[in-house]
């Protein structure tokens, strides 16, 4: 009995291990995530600025059916999970804006396959939200809500992006 107990522990805790997330040392980042979390087999081109508009396929790091939307800023995307629009900032629940802000985004993401440019800088916010621009049909929908007043600028450090440079 305690032979079996015992091996059960040591099966636990190498499951356990082999579970662990790595940190992301390559551009000093302070953040953990798991290195499967990013189900897309894109790879991000890390010359990125955040800048343009419509990045290439190389810029996109994750991508999926989005399913739901949380409000003007955060959606749900089918195998990724959470995402917190970066660089933005939309109305709370029961503020003047909020209602039209989520139903832009509804309009432009609900029920279609986005793609996202994840914040090499932060990858996730206090939250446990992956931080990322958000793509449909080529657009920058970060960009397209401070440009249709929906948002405002949001710019907290460490970000890759420059949401001051959409406007």
């Amino acid at each position: 009995m305690k032979q079996t107990f015992f091996l059960i522990f040591i099966i636990i805790g190498v499951v356990a291990v082999a579970g662990c997330t790595t940190g992301d040392t390559t551009n000093n980042s302070t953040y953990d995530y798991p290195l499967n979390s990013i189900p897309n087999d894109t790879v991000k081109n890390n010359n990125s600025t955040g800048t343009s508009n419509s990045p290439s396929n190389s810029a996109y790091e994750a991508g999926g059916l989005c399913d739901y939307v949380v409000d003007g800023d955060t959606i749900d995307v089918e195998g990724v999970g959470r995402i917190r629009f970066v660089g933005v900032n939309t109305p709370e629940r029961g503020d003047h804006g909020y209602q039209e802000a989520k139903n832009f985004v509804k309009s432009m993401v609900l029920g279609k396959t986005v793609q996202l440019d994840i914040d090499d800088q932060k990858y996730q916010d206090k939250y446990g939200r992956v931080l990322a621009v958000v793509y449909v049909d080529g657009v920058n929908l970060n960009q397209e809500l401070l440009k249709r007043g929906y948002a405002e600028v949001m710019y907290i450090p460490p970000s890759e992006f420059n949401p001051y440079s959409w406007t």
